[in-house]
C-alpha cells in the first residue's frame, strides 16, 4: 500500500491568477478575443520540488476538477501545495472562466446526467464495458439525486464540439504558459492528454515530465461502447495523427496524415481488452517526446480500462519510453475514470508524487 501525507498544512509564498495567450478577431460586436487561457496558481513557503505542476481538466470538466471534491474533501491542488510542489490549474480555452464565444469557438456541446453517471460515477449499473463491475470508489450513489453526484454535475460545463480547433487552442495557451512559468511537470487527464503529447512537442525543453491519468485514446479510433457480449466497435476517427487530432513531429517526417500508415490487430492483448490501430512497421518515431519522463495510467473500472495500453505500445513503438501502470497493481483499486474526485484520491496523488520523485530532476 502506498503511504502518504494527506494532512500536511497549506502555507503559501504567493497566489494568484493570469490570462495566457489570446487573439483578437473582428465580430458582429467589433472586435473580440478568444483563445485565452485562465490560469490560478499556488506557491508553497516552501517549494521542494524543483518544478511546478500545470494540471489541465478533462472534457466537460473545468480546473475545479482539482480544487476539492464534491463531497467536500481535499483536491489535488491542495494536496500538493502542501507537499512542497507549485501547482498552476488551468481552464482550457472556451470553458469556465475562460470564457466561451460561439461566434469564434462554434457550437459546444454537453452531457446530461444520466450519460454522466453513466460514463463516470455508477459505470457499474450499466457495465457497458468488461471493468465498469469493479467500480467501487465513487463517494455516494452517483446519480442524479444523490448530493454529492449533484454536486458534482453542478461542475460540468459545455464544451467546443470542433476538439481539432480545441487542440490547437491549448497548443498556442499551453506553450505561452511554459513560456511565462518556464520548465513544468504537466498533470493531463482524459481529453486533455493529446495536449500533453502537442505541448511536449512543441516546448521538449519547457516539459520536465508528463503524468497522463487515462488520456484521450485510443490510436486513431474512438471506441463506442456497446455492452456485452461484444462489447467494442470502431466509432469516428478520433486521432488522426495517431494520439493527436492534428500535427505531432515523426521521422521520417510526415507532411499530411495521408503518409501516416496504421494498421489494426489481428486480435486483441487479453481478455476484456479492445483490439487497437498501431503503425505499420517500419514505425515512425516521434523524437521530440523521446528522452521526456512519461507516466501513463489507467484505473481498474473506468472506461479506459480497455484501451490505454493502446496508447502505450503506440508510444513504445515510436520509441517513446516511458513507464505504463495500471492502478490495481499497486494496490489501487475500484477506480472510474474520475480518479482525482473518488474516495481514495490522495492515495493516487501519493502515488504521482513517488512516481514523479523517483523519475523527475
Amino acid at each position: 500500500m502506498i503511504s502518504f501525507s494527506a494532512d500536511q498544512p497549506l502555507r503559501l509564498a504567493d497566489q494568484g491568477c493570469f490570462f495566457v495567450a489570446g487573439s483578437y478577431g473582428d465580430s458582429s460586436d467589433g472586435r473580440t478575443m478568444t483563445g485565452q487561457m485562465f490560469v490560478q496558481y499556488q506557491i508553497p513557503a516552501v517549494q521542494k520540488f524543483p518544478h511546478p505542476l500545470v494540471m489541465i481538466h478533462g472534457g466537460g470538466q473545468t480546473g475545479v476538477n482539482f480544487l476539492g471534491t464534491p463531497d467536500g474533501r481535499k483536491g489535488w491542488a491542495d494536496y500538493f501545495v502542501a507537499n512542497g510542489y507549485a501547482v498552476y490549474v488551468v481552464d482550457q480555452p472556451g470553458r469556465g472562466r475562460s470564457g466561451y464565444f460561439s461566434h469564434r469557438y462554434g457550437p459546444s456541446a454537453g452531457r446530461g446526467a444520466d450519460a454522466v453517471a453513466q460514463r463516470f460515477t455508477a459505470p457499474e449499473n450499466s457495465n457497458h464495458w468488461p471493468q465498469a463491475g469493479l467500480h467501487t470508489q465513487w463517494p455516494g450513489d452517483g446519480v442524479a439525486g444523490d448530493p454529492v453526484f449533484d454536486q458534482f454535475y453542478a461542475s460540468q460545463v459545455e464544451s467546443m464540439t470542433d476538439m481539432a480547433a480545441l487542440e490547437r487552442f491549448m497548443h498556442e495557451a499551453g506553450g505561452a504558459l511554459l513560456d511565462r512559468i518556464g520548465s513544468a511537470v504537466l498533470i493531463t487527464h482524459s481529453q486533455s492528454g493529446p495536449f500533453g503529447w502537442t505541448l511536449a512537442d512543441a516546448r521538449p525543453k519547457r516539459v520536465r515530465g508528463i503524468v497522463a491519468a487515462e488520456p484521450s485514446g485510443p490510436p486513431l479510433y474512438e471506441i463506442k461502447f456497446k455492452g456485452a457480449p461484444d462489447y467494442f466497435e470502431d466509432d469516428v476517427i478520433g486521432r488522426p495523427w495517431g494520439i493527436t487530432r492534428g500535427p505531432i513531429t515523426y521521422a521520417p517526417p510526415v507532411s499530411s496524415v495521408e503518409e501516416l500508415k496504421l494498421v489494426r490487430q489481428d486480435k486483441a492483448d487479453g481478455p476484456g481488452l479492445a483490439r487497437g490501430w498501431l503503425q505499420a512497421e517500419p514505425a515512425r518515431q516521434m523524437p521530440t517526446l523521446q528522452g521526456i519522463p512519461i507516466l501513463i495510467y489507467t484505473a481498474e473500472a473506468s472506461y479506459h480500462a480497455p484501451y490505454d495500453h493502446l496508447t502505450s505500445k503506440y508510444l513504445r513503438q515510436a520509441g517513446v519510453a516511458h513507464d505504463y501502470v495500471r492502478l490495481a497493481d499497486v494496490g489501487l483499486h475500484g477506480n472510474g475514470h474520475m480518479v482525482m474526485l473518488e474516495k481514495n484520491n490522495i492515495e493516487i496523488a501519493a502515488f504521482m508524487q513517488q512516481w514523479m520523485e523517483a523519475h523527475i530532476h
